[in-house]
């Protein structure tokens, strides 16, 4: 185990006994899930259990892949327009300041199987497994939560606490622990909240009419077959473990007979002397003499007696083309496991999802799965923008009014400068208005596009000869 995964096993021991120690909860847990996860996301980040320096297998990190491409697939072309009031305005602010990180925190929850989102009054902070625990779930929804934030001031490291749950009255608490230390893994001294860096928050806060929990969740989709009852989704990749583990080896056999397939000549260096003497045989002199004739270094010296032996060429041969087959074989088999279509995943091969044009059907289950991953990413939103209203109430960030968000996910077969044609063939046809081209293609909001088509609209003639 490697000294990062060492410490954020001790912070994790950390957090769940201060759990228990500073709210007296038992924490939900799993301790299947756990070892599952933890397992999975040290092969997300390379180090997976089957390395061998000796044996030389090494890994592709294929399991970074699948999250990368199901985060990039999940957010291309991504709208959030949040609509109707002063508040709105300020919410659409904080999702845009947030929007550039989406796609790396979709990633991250593909990789853990699930991450938490929560406000801090400033801006809005993501969870890994091992920055929360889970103290209480109403039905599929986890409504109760110890979040873990560390930060360092003036050469003392600080470790706040902050417990999020609804009583039985309806209301809804967060309390604020603090702690101090000179170290990550010190932080067990108790601290005022006000002698810390987050000294703007207050230690403790109750409201009421909130409906929802002040954080919002991404989960994975697929159904959790290591402990049903646990609240937590599983990494993207859980179900191709195996097949990633055997795409390692087979990728490190195939490189390493590359390596090893250098062409050797074996030649007698005794033939190289005008005189036929015999050369003295040490390393030193060989390389001596190789340095002399600018012998290549495929060259290697051998003593001979008999004539056929004297100069003897070794080409080997490969069989990258059997080995590439069974490597498109697991990858193929990865994909379909972890979500995509047959021949997503291809080395040495044009593949993937190119056009609009005949791609829907033989890529449906790529879309299909991918939709699922919209889903949760867009209740997940839908949830963070409510905490964010609910945080901007209880600190006063900006004035109240009522809101509408829309969620506008873009086809993962979709060519922008095609729709893009398309719609304006629309506008000159006068099939659709002009401004709501400015809309769609031009980032403008509604108001501003129709602003600007009636300005530039021809103004209608006065009775004197001039313009309206």
């Amino acid at each position: 185990m490697s000294i990062i995964s060492k410490m954020k096993g001790w912070f994790k021991t950390l957090l769940v006994s201060k759990t228990k120690d500073e709210f007296h909860i038992e924490p939900i847990r799993s301790a299947e899930v756990d070892e599952w996860v933890g397992e999975c996301v040290n092969i997300y980040q390379g180090n997976p259990c089957w390395l061998d320096v000796e044996d030389h297998i090494d890994t592709v990190n294929f399991a970074k892949t699948l999250c990368s491409e199901t985060a990039r697939l999940a957010m291309l072309g991504t709208g959030i327009s949040i609509d109707g009031s002063a508040r709105a305005e300020w919410l659409q602010a904080q999702i845009d300041n947030l929007y550039y990180q989406l796609r790396h925190w979709v990633e991250y929850g593909c990789a853990y199987g699930t991450i938490l989102l929560k406000p801090n009054g400033n801006t809005v902070e993501m969870y890994t497994r091992n920055r929360f625990e889970i103290t209480h779930v109403t039905g599929d929804r986890i409504d109760g939560v110890v979040f873990s934030t560390q930060a360092r001031t003036g050469g003392q490291w600080y470790t706040r606490l902050e417990y999020h749950r609804f009583s039985e009255d309806g209301l809804y608490h967060i309390t604020n622990r603090c702690f101090t230390g000179d170290t990550p893994e010190n932080t067990t001294r108790p601290v005022d909240i006000g002698a810390t860096p987050w000294a703007d928050l207050q230690e403790e806060v109750t409201a009421g009419n909130v409906k929802r929990p002040l954080f919002a969740v991404f989960r994975t989709p697929q159904a959790n077959n290591i402990d049903p009852d646990s609240p937590l989704g599983l990494p993207v990749f859980s179900e191709t473990v195996q097949e990633l583990r055997d795409l390692d080896i087979a990728y490190s056999r195939n490189a390493k007979e590359m390596r090893d397939s250098k062409r050797t000549v074996l030649l007698d260096s005794d033939v190289l002397l005008p005189s036929g003497g015999r050369v003295v045989q040490s390393p030193d002199a060989w390389e001596r003499r190789r340095a002399d004739m600018k012998l290549p270094d495929y060259i290697k010296n051998v003593r001979s007696s008999a004539q056929e032996t004297l100069y003897h060429e070794i080409n080997p041969t490969l069989n990258t083309e059997a080995r590439m087959t069974g490597i498109n074989a697991l990858l193929n088999q990865i994909g379909y496991k972890a979500g995509f279509s047959n021949g997503y995943f291809v080395f040495n091969e044009a593949s993937g999802i190119q056009t609009a044009t005949g791609v829907e059907a033989e890529q449906q289950r790529t879309i299909q799965y991918i939709k699922d991953v919209r889903d949760k990413l867009e209740g997940c939103l839908h949830d963070l923008i409510y905490a964010l209203d609910v945080f901007a109430d209880l600190y006063r960030l900006a004035p109240s009014g009522s809101y509408e968000v829309n969620c506008d996910f873009g086809d993962i077969t979709y060519n922008r400068d095609e729709d893009r044609a398309r719609w304006w063939g629309y506008v000159s046809a006068n099939k659709v208005p002009a401004w709501l081209y400015f809309v769609k293609f031009e980032g403008m909001t509604e108001e501003e596009a129709k602003a600007m088509v009636e300005e530039a609209a021809p103004k209608a003639p006065t009775l004197f000869g001039g313009e309206e």
